[in-house]
């Protein structure tokens, strides 16, 4: 009986192991089996295929059985005209062979097998490649910038060219895969507005004094060269040094559109504005529409966004803007980040803990020159046990050794409000003490957070979704000085962006590009 249990037991624990699942493998997304037509198609051999070093490449033709797929003309026309005219999109022909290409298609009735192959394999690489730079852009931003915060954007271009091939519907793809938003819309405009403008050859404008209305100035014949190319003025001029009338109106047109007080005085912004040719403002949209391409192809049912060299921060919700503010950004040095979040809380009457970049460029010189200079700021100095610390015991030689906070109110940092999102670099939306200078032009000059025009409006809309958020309940929290946190109960992401050039009603828009990246980002797509 002993013996007959020993084996019942055995046989238990054996089948148990049995039983035990094994991990399944995640399953990789199957290509699409590419339907082939009758036409001319040749085998291939698939070392050519391993020498492109793409694995897209490779699953690609295991779809078609290693067989060439671009026998029907249409499709290899379809395929040929997209990538020749791949400029009106911004991006440059030659970086998809097209001439290579051409000169297969020219002799394709004369080709042997061997060529006819890479003639097939050629056209599908570059396409594919074509098709992933509308996607997603050329360039990774992750590789270029390290304060760029923006999800990477996933493409199967197999998936997505394969089903269009075997619908016959390749003409509708290109379409498909750009970017909805309407700012990416009015930079494709923009490019095929300025493709309609001659090739200008009007000398630099040169003036050093500022030229204001009935002066004048002989820098001011180009000038109005300039505003009659760009069709800022329009009609006949005689050209001539006197800074009159039409010419104003013609100069305040051209500052609106640049984002540049439209006064009618010709400074050095203006005349900084003008010099720019019409190549610079060609490879100034063209590196717009890349970054674009960078970011979400779809934004979200509500959202704030924030145009860094624009100054200006728009909240659209269900597809119509319900609120417009100026904005504050970071300078050159301190610049603000480009984000892609979500909105969390807002907290009234903030403190202000002094960031490790201001405490080393500007608190501590200014503590070790005069010692009552935080307590002038409604600063208290924290020692690591949390101890307030008398300014007069302070350790210049340490300053990293203590934590400085600004106490809430009127004049605090951060002003009255501070919105919080997630992201790596410490910044948020806020109020601020300096209430005067969202009328300047050039608003570049925070540490890099935003601060934003009359926040406390902007914080009663994002609240009030009941109705709970009358405005003498925020003037009460506000009159407390008490430091209180509120969530943000209906979703709000946020596009904290930058681009300097668009298009409204055929107009052209161009900003100054602050940080200057725009040079730089063409020059990347261009080598």
């Amino acid at each position: 009986m002993k013996k007959f249990y020993s084996i019942v037991v055995i046989c238990i624990l054996v089948g148990c192991k049995k039983d035990i699942p094994k991990p399944i493998p995640v399953a990789k997304k199957k290509v699409p089996e590419i339907i082939l037509t009758d036409e001319r198609k040749v085998e291939i051999d698939t070392a050519t295929i391993s020498t492109f070093k793409s694995e897209t490449l490779k699953e690609f033709y295991i779809a078609s059985e290693n067989q060439t797929v671009w026998g029907n003309l249409k499709k290899r026309k379809f395929v040929l005209s997209q990538l020749e005219n791949s400029s009106n999109l911004g991006l440059e022909p030659e970086d998809y062979k097209t001439s290579q290409l051409k000169k297969f298609e020219s002799k394709i009735g004369k080709l042997n097998d061997k060529d006819l192959a890479t003639y097939d394999i050629l056209l599908t690489y570059n396409f594919e490649k074509y098709l992933s730079h509308l996607y997603k852009g050329k360039l990774d931003p992750k590789k270029i910038y390290s304060n760029w915060d923006l999800d990477e954007k996933t493409f199967d271009v197999n998936n997505v060219l394969i089903k269009a091939f075997n619908r016959d519907k390749l003409d509708s793809i290109v379409e498909n895969i750009q970017p909805k938003t309407q700012t990416y819309k009015e930079l494709l405009k923009a490019l095929e507005i300025i493709n309609t403008f001659p090739d200008d050859d009007i000398k630099t404008i040169e003036s050093a004094d500022k030229i204001v209305l009935k002066d004048t100035n002989p820098a001011l014949i180009n000038i109005k060269k300039r505003l009659l190319y760009w069709n800022d003025m329009t009609g006949k001029d005689s050209l001539t040094k006197i800074y009159d009338q039409k010419t104003f109106e013609s100069v305040k047109r051209f500052q609106e559109r640049h984002g540049l007080a439209a006064d009618g005085v010709i400074g050095a912004g203006t005349i900084s504005a003008l010099n720019y040719s019409k190549e610079s403002r060609k490879k100034q949209i063209i590196a717009n529409l890349e970054r674009w391409r960078w970011y979400p192809s779809e934004l979200a049912e509500n959202y704030f966004i924030i145009n860094i060299p624009d100054y200006s921060l728009n909240v659209v919700e269900n597809q119509d803007t319900t609120l417009v503010r100026n904005v504050v950004v970071g300078t050159i040095k301190r610049r603000t980040p480009i984000i892609t979040s979500f909105l969390k809380t807002v907290v009234f009457n903030p403190t202000w803990t002094v960031p490790p970049t201001i405490l080393k460029e500007d608190v501590v010189p200014a503590m070790k020159r005069n010692r009552s200079y935080l307590a002038k700021k409604n600063i208290t100095i924290y020692d690591t046990s949390g101890n307030e610390v008398d300014p007069v015991k302070w350790n210049e030689n340490k300053p990293n050794n203590y934590r400085y906070v600004q106490s809430p109110g009127y004049n605090n940092s951060l002003g009255l409000m501070k919105i919080l999102f997630p992201n790596h670099h410490s910044v948020y939306l806020h109020d601020t003490n300096h209430r005067n200078i969202f009328g300047r032009n050039n608003r570049s000059m925070s540490s890099g957070c935003v601060r934003v025009e009359n926040p406390l409006e902007l914080a009663q809309h994002i609240l009030d979704v009941d109705g709970n958020w009358p405005q003498d309940r925020i003037d009460t929290i506000i009159a407390s000085k008490k430091t209180m946190s509120f969530k943000i109960t209906k979703k709000y992401a946020l596009y904290q962006w930058y681009w300097t050039a668009w298009s409204k009603k055929n107009q052209l828009l161009f900003r100054a590009d602050i940080y200057n990246l725009d040079s730089d980002l063409y020059a990347q797509l261009r080598n």
